[in-house]
């Protein structure tokens, strides 16, 4: 049976195409040095290359020195079951003073894709028009960057060039303010990213890392819908973490939120919290995740103080190892949250090593922001909370560490750099980021790392390399069209993440924003490999039997999330007017599913679900796992739709196999 999403033999020749490695001279480098423009690695710098094999890829690592002492290493790398290429770059000063001035270091070549249009997004805006693609022709300069010092507010770094033949799908690896320009060149299409601010000399020793620029390319026969599952499938097999070496598996979360009325964790003591998790287990919804989120620190009941990360004594007189002790004793893992970056005034950090922190003013030079920023390019700074947060780790027996952001670092670092040394800051605290993420991961090898920034405003591939997006928005986790446009981004690009089984919706069919307990629809609405039940412990007997129901009709379909190729079929516009409709296929093990969403101001009339992936000749056995109501149609039957006639604020589910 034909797999139309797999790797052909001419995708793996168009790698040629996308920056592959020929020579020292066409090494897509590119920066000022000393007034001087570089490109390449100079002969000047006695470049070398070395090659190292893996299983799943095969990479150069190049290195050369002038005479000066600024030495250059490039990684390369060229997966072996793949059409995916990457560079990463890192200029170090060898040298016994300070250097020259290196300005605008950009990872810069062509790319063949002739006739391109740039589909890209907006990344998380913390508003409802986020996650929104956009198609612009390359027929012209094109830039692009995020509006802060995280990687995917108000751009995002994944885009894709659509040629006549071809699409190049890239990705920008950086967990801060890069910038990318694309614009048409003789041989095609120029793209040219990096750190968005760059002139700094190097002092003795020190390390420039550039972001790292992924890319795969694919030819647009057969299916409209390769791009997107060659991605997934790269992206599982290649980028998702694993825990204790397996894949991740679907993840039913809960927790005790906003114990004794208090915000947030603010409420939460070592009784309380233990006690909501006896409750969840007696009552048969099976967690794997016990979520602690913020306020389990001393914070004087708001949570937005973080900067002493203990547990708060007078709430959890013996730390939190009791409830990480339980969790590990019902096999469910315990989530707990930090923001290790933001340091509030009067906290242990604030108090003891102010050295430490980097402060901001507004731009009229009046009072000092509310928030300083743990330098993490410090490092003592780094080693500190590293060990502080281990420890945490090891005697709370967490399995989940969850870093969050809830304000804008850039601030700090324009603030606090030299005139030669613009950009600096940033690119240090990049690289004690991902050393303390490494860290942490290295120390606690089952350790699984959730990266949120106020949402998901820190979701670049780099970042996706060593953690996953349990929470990747702040926005519209009630509103159902809204989520449905997020998860048609998410499910292309970060295909790991969790949703909220909230509802948002008023009788007229319209949306605010107070939640009303979750029902069957709500669930439908949040299905993602990932999910957090919103019902309290303390939830009636009526509402935990939907919980009980609907847990294994969402693990199945999470499970094929896992294992399928995706295929969106409605346009998501966030309009609750709107039908909303997907399919997930698994080819090696037959079987799928067949989602249909009727929106709660849909018009009335028959919706006809045409499912993109039907593998022909085969007889199809349908089930809704709700209704327990079956049917078998062959191939050619099903691929002239299903008419469905659905009530408003209902969805319908059809799980199917195939031979």
């Amino acid at each position: 049976m034909l797999d139309r999403n797999k790797v052909t033999k001419k995708d793996m020749r168009m790698v040629a195409d996308i920056l592959a490695f020929t020579s020292f001279e066409d090494v897509p480098l590119c920066f000022s040095y000393g007034g001087v423009t570089i490109r390449g690695i100079p002969e000047s710098f006695s470049p070398t290359v070395e090659s190292r094999v893996t299983a799943d890829t095969v990479q150069y690592v190049i290195k050369g020195r002038d005479k000066r002492g600024l030495s250059i290493c490039a990684e390369y790398t060229e997966y072996r079951s793949y059409p995916v290429t990457e560079w990463l770059f890192y200029l170090k000063n060898d040298g016994a003073c300070d250097g020259e001035i290196i300005k605008n270091v950009r990872i810069e070549g062509t790319l063949v894709c002739p006739g391109a249009v740039l589909i890209h997004g907006n990344g998380d805006t913390l508003a409802a028009d986020g996650y929104h693609f956009f198609k612009t022709p390359v027929d012209q300069e094109i830039s692009l960057t995020p509006t802060s010092g995280t990687s995917c507010e108000g751009a995002f770094p994944y885009m894709t060039l659509s040629g006549e033949d071809r699409e190049i799908r890239a990705a920008i690896g950086w967990p801060a303010k890069w910038a990318a320009r694309l614009f048409p060149s003789e041989n095609g299409i120029t793209l040219s990213c990096g750190q968005d601010r760059c002139a700094t000399r190097l002092h003795p020793g020190e390390v420039y890392r550039t972001p790292r620029l992924t890319l795969m390319v694919y030819t647009k026969e057969n299916a409209p819908y390769r791009g997107i599952n060659l991605w997934r499938s790269w992206y599982f097999s290649c980028i998702l973490p694993r825990e204790d070496g397996r894949p991740l598996a679907p993840k039913l979360c809960v927790h005790y939120y906003q114990a004794e009325g208090k915000p947030e964790f603010t409420g939460a003591t070592e009784d309380n919290q233990l006690h909501a998790l006896k409750e969840y287990l007696r009552r048969g919804r099976s967690p794997d995740v016990y979520w602690m989120d913020a306020g389990w620190y001393p914070c004087g009941g708001d949570w937005s103080r973080p900067g002493t990360w203990c547990p708060d004594p007078e709430r959890f007189p013996h730390g939190l190892g009791p409830l990480g002790k339980a969790c590990e004793e019902h096999g469910v893992q315990l989530l707990l949250w930090f923001e290790p970056e933001r340091v509030c005034r009067n906290t242990e950090l604030e108090r003891d090593h102010r050295e430490w922190l980097l402060a901001s003013h507004s731009p009229s030079g009046g009072e000092e922001h509310p928030y300083l920023l743990l330098d993490l390019g410090n490092k003592e700074a780094l080693e500190f909370i590293t060990d502080r947060t281990d420890r945490l780790i090891k005697e709370s027996r967490v399995g989940i560490y969850r870093q969050d952001l809830n304000f804008d670092p850039l601030p700090m670092w324009v603030e606090h750099e030299a005139e030669d040394r613009i950009g600096m800051l940033e690119n240090l605290h990049v690289q004690g980021l991902l050393a303390y993420w490494d860290a942490l991961r290295s120390r606690n090898p089952s350790l699984l790392i959730d990266c949120c920034a106020a949402g998901g405003r820190r979701n670049d591939l780099e970042s996706m390399r060593r953690a996953v997006p349990l929470h990747y928005t702040d926005v519209g986790y009630g509103n159902h069209p809204i989520k449905q446009k997020q998860h048609r981004e998410m499910f292309e690009w970060i295909p790991y993440f969790r949703a909220h089984d909230m509802s948002w919706d008023l009788p007229d069919g319209s949306y605010g924003t107070a939640n009303k307990p979750a029902d069957e629809y709500d669930i439908h609405c949040a299905l993602a490999p990932a999910l957090t039940s919103m019902y309290p412990y303390y939830d009636t007997e009526e509402h935990f039997e939907i919980g009980r129901k609907m847990d294994a009709i969402w693990r199945e379909a999470a499970e094929l999330m896992l294992s399928g190729d995706y295929y969106p079929i409605s346009e998501c516009r966030c309009d609750a007017r709107d039908w909303y409709a997907m399919q997930f296929d698994d080819p090696d093990k037959r079987r799928g599913f067949l989602q249909a969403i009727r929106n709660t101001q849909s018009e009335e009339g028959t919706y006809v679900l045409v499912p993109p992936c039907v593998h022909q000749g085969a007889v199809y056995c349908l089930c809704d796992r709700e209704s327990g109501r079956t049917v078998t149609l062959s191939a050619e039957e099903l691929a002239k739709g299903l008419s469905i006639t659905l009530p408003r604020r209902t969805g319908l589910l059809y799980f199917y196999t195939f031979q």
